[in-house]
């Protein structure tokens, strides 16, 4: 080149983006041929893009999809299998006692379950389905036969608990004859044989709150007398006075002119039937030839001696106890603890076997009492309704504190808000009943043809309005009652007449082994 040449520029830099592909005229590179096993299952019609993939991670969601939907299997799949060893390990040790041989007209030992509604729960039956599932398997394995008392209502259990001990005095002290049962084969039975029956069974109590109205109808049996008021006729009695449906007397005055004015302001008189009926659900006798059960009062209490009208200062020994403590965790706020108590079953399954095998072995001691400076320091502080707290400690409380902690599980709504909607409901009811009194005397009465919307669906009568207001009377007088056993802070009902009287079935207690089979050689 010689020194007169220009010299060439420099050539261009690279374009800064990605390299293009090459032409789409261009043949792809050929795959490799499979060899080996892949080749064999090329052969087998499997695709060969199939043989080809190479695995690799799946993505980011994907790997926290497979680890939370992995790890919630595993944790349910272990403790479902967990619960079902549990409960499989005490069925077996109990089995035993079903394959003992008893005599045609024996029966198998006889238990009682008393469960009822959980404070704010809706749902009555869920104390009850918890025993199935965690207690029953255990005493069907062992043959022992049971009988549910299940409270669909608040305070249920604790009236009939009452007025079964009632019964039971009175046929004890000759008021009422026993009821008549079928006769079996085999010896004739002894009077104490159902009593014994009993002592020798016990009662399966779910939960504190079962216990309280347990304890409340116990007391309740023991400490009145043996008289058994009609309780519909008390209230209806009482009902009738109130002045509700008394009917609005107007009064009428003379004017200036000598005309005739109706007082605007209404008097209340009282209705004609009041005179008599008593109770709605008696029919209302001729007004020219009253009956003698209207000109006379009704009795409503049976005559009982007065030597036996006296409770016991001694209550009989009671059937062994088998306090099992339960909880049911509500509300939105708590949506994690229920959580946890799904993949937590196997807990409860082990509380239940327990309670179920000390049952079982029938070993028992004794009930550990309260003490009295407990019980005379609880009195001043359960006077106030509105305190709802726990007790601090559970000194000198002894098998009364069972469970006490599970207080602090029951709603908020219910310690707070019950005496409150009852208010509110009762207000309600009787803004609107004087509505409804209107229209039923006057279509009673005639005044008035009813429209067509009254005789599609007929208003309740004056009686039917009774006994409506009877029925919501009863149910919340009832509900007011139970509150006042079941709210927090509220402790166990207690009498000096029960010191000696309750047994607990001990956890200790182990079941016998089963006997050893002799095996003989037969030649």
């Amino acid at each position: 080149m010689s020194a007169t040449e220009p010299i060439p520029p420099p050539p261009p830099p690279p374009p800064s983006g990605p390299t293009p592909p090459p032409s789409s005229g261009a043949p792809p590179p050929p795959e490799a041929p499979l060899r080996g096993w892949k080749s064999a299952l090329e052969h087998t019609g499997i695709p060969a893009s199939w043989l080809r993939a190479k695995p690799r991670l799946p993505s980011r969601k994907m790997m926290i999809f497979i680890t939370t939907v992995s790890t919630l299997t595993g944790a349910y799949v272990y403790d479902r299998r967990e619960a079902k060893r549990i409960r499989q390990e005490f069925e077996d040790k109990v089995r035993h006692l079903s394959e003992v041989g008893m005599k045609p007209w024996e029966t198998p030992r006889k238990v009682t379950v008393l469960a009822c509604k959980w404070p704010g729960d809706e749902e009555y039956e869920r104390s009850l389905k918890w025993f199935k599932r965690n207690v029953k398997p255990i005493l069907v394995a062992a043959a022992v036969d049971y009988e549910f008392k299940n409270g669909n209502q608040y305070g249920s259990l604790m009236r009939a608990i009452a007025d079964e001990i009632v019964n039971r005095r009175r046929i004890e002290a000759g008021l009422d004859s026993p009821p008549r049962e079928i006769p079996l084969p085999g010896p004739p039975p002894l009077p104490t044989d159902k009593r014994d029956r009993e002592l020798a069974g016990g009662v399966i109590i779910i939960g504190r709150h079962t216990f309280k109205e347990y304890m409340e109808g116990v007391k309740r049996g023991w400490t009145r007398g043996l008289d058994k008021p009609d309780a519909d006729e008390a209230l209806a009695r009482v009902l009738a006075d109130d002045g509700h449906f008394d009917e609005p007397k107007v009064e009428v005055v003379e004017s200036a002119a000598g005309e005739e004015v109706e007082d605007a302001a209404p008097v209340r008189a009282p209705s004609t039937p009041n005179k008599l009926i008593v109770s709605p659900f008696q029919l209302q006798p001729p007004l020219n030839k009253p009956s003698p059960a209207a000109q006379q009062p009704t009795t409503t209490t049976e005559s009982v001696p007065a030597h036996l009208n006296v409770p016991p200062s001694q209550i009989p020994d009671q059937p062994p106890l088998a306090l099992i403590p339960y909880t049911s965790v509500l509300g939105f706020l708590n949506i994690p603890v229920m959580l946890w108590e799904f993949f937590n079953t196997r807990k409860d399954v082990r509380t239940g076997a327990e309670a179920a095998y000390a049952v079982i072995a029938a070993q028992t001691r004794s009930f550990d009492e309260p003490s009295e400076t407990y019980l005379t320091s609880r009195v001043a502080a359960e006077e106030d309704e509105t305190d709802f707290s726990l007790p601090d400690s559970t000194e000198g409380m002894g098998d009364l504190a069972f469970d006490v902690h599970a207080e602090g599980n029951w709603r908020g709504s219910y310690n707070k808000d019950t005496l409150k909607d009852i208010a509110k409901a009762r207000e309600r009811y009787y803004a609107a009943l004087p509505e409804k009194l209107v229209t039923a005397r006057a279509l009673a009465r005639r005044e008035r043809e009813p429209t067509k919307d009254e005789v599609n669906y007929p208003p309740p009568t004056e009686t039917e309005l009774r006994a409506e207001r009877l029925k919501k009377e009863k149910r919340w007088g009832e509900e007011e009652e139970a509150w006042r056993v079941l709210r927090g802070g509220k402790g166990v009902a207690w009498d000096e007449r029960f010191r000696g009287a309750f047994k607990v079935f001990d956890r200790n207690g182990q079941v016998p082994p089963p006997p050893e089979k002799v095996m003989t050689d037969v030649e």
